[in-house]
């Protein structure tokens, strides 16, 4: 399969893993080592100033650190549009990408636009990412600059698909239990 690098995982209706039903993720990386994405629409209960207070001059500190995904929970991942994309670790798409490691927040603070802080990230392994898209798991969208940083996150699986239009915007639509309609 071909590189989702800087495109949109939507979780596909049928998707029940709890750790991604109706999420939309963002692919950072994705080669033939496996996959990388931050889960863009999982709020977490606590704020950047509460967890995170080191990034509070590159990031929101009013803003919740979102969950990333399940992997690695406790480390922290900073989501940015860098003004040079020379000064990201990986670039997911134009000038997004994530923060290095070993940068210094206080130094990038006027080197970039905005900016997101994750717990944790979503993974795949050789292959695996490929056998989800091939099975149907997820539908494929590029991933857009108000995708990364959407001002209401918890609303970006609807707007997204909806976005995409046809049958998608119909599976926008849905209640969280087609049961109860």
């Amino acid at each position: 399969m071909d590189s989702t690098r800087g495109k949109l995982l939507i979780a596909g209706p049928k998707l029940q893993d709890p750790n991604f039903w109706r999420t939309v993720i963002l692919v950072v990386e994705h080669n033939d080592e496996g996959a990388l994405g931050l889960v863009l629409n999982r709020p977490s209960e606590s704020s950047v100033s509460d967890v995170v207070p080191e990034l509070a001059e590159l990031v929101d500190p009013d803003t919740d650190v979102l969950v990333g995904g399940p992997v690695q929970p406790s480390s922290v991942i900073v989501l940015a549009d860098f003004d040079d994309p020379h000064d990201a670790a990986l670039i997911a798409f134009d000038a997004v990408g994530v923060m290095s490691a070993g940068s210094d927040p206080t130094d990038l603070a006027t080197d970039v636009h905005d900016a997101r802080a994750f717990a944790g990230h979503a993974g795949w392994g050789p292959g695996q990412l490929d056998n989800e898209l091939e099975r149907g798991d997820w539908i494929l969208e590029p991933a857009q600059l108000n995708d990364a940083f959407a001002a209401d996150p918890e609303q970006l699986w609807s707007d997204v698909l909806a976005r995409k239009g046809g049958s998608y915007a119909l599976v926008a639509r849905m209640p969280r239990d087609p049961s109860a309609n």
